[in-house]
């Protein structure tokens, strides 16, 4: 869904859409999209800036592996946002520039609009955790022979070893 400027010059959009697995393209190889996502809104116009102000609320169920074990695992992803879109002139020259935690929701957008599912892919995929866990207490796999230690115990012991202070050992 375009979400076009000169649309929204004249009324405010109310969204409501459901976007099967496969619509939206995550580009990520171990994270996939499990069910359908369902995402309601509205995107207004600011007027004097130009600003597009995009409010709502995501809703997808996404499968992935647990970092540590390598079992598949549930990923429910459910979020509100809450976004400013600005024109590309409006961003100036801020090479190198530190942001304040009021600009981290601010983005911009090219030409005379821009696209919903670009922004519920972002919100998507913001929303995922950096460390993906089957569970808090995932003991993973064992470096030596690849058993799963959620599953079976091995009989591998595993020594920290520091070369750093193996020069004093011959002391």
């Amino acid at each position: 869904m375009f979400l076009s400027v000169r649309e929204l010059e004249v009324k405010s959009v109310r969204f409501e859409q459901t976007l099967a697995p496969g619509v939206l393209s995550f580009e990520l190889e171990d994270v996939k999209q499990a069910g359908p996502l369902t995402a309601a809104g509205t995107v207004e116009l600011v007027s004097s800036s130009e600003e597009i102000d995009v409010a709502g609320n995501l809703k997808v169920e996404m499968t992935g592996v647990c970092d540590r074990c390598l079992e598949p695992i549930s990923l429910p992803v459910e979020c509100e946002f809450d976004l400013a879109y600005y024109p590309v002139d409006d961003a100036g020259d801020k090479s190198e520039a530190e942001i304040k935690s009021s600009e981290t929701e601010v983005a911009y957008y090219h030409g005379n609009g821009l696209e919903l599912e670009d922004v519920l892919r972002e919100q998507v995929l913001l929303s995922i955790p950096m460390q993906k866990l089957c569970r808090e207490d995932c003991l993973g796999i064992c470096p030596h022979c690849g058993q799963n230690r959620n599953l079976a115990t091995c009989a591998c012991r595993v020594e920290a070893v520091d070369d750093r202070w193996s020069a004093l050992k011959n002391l």
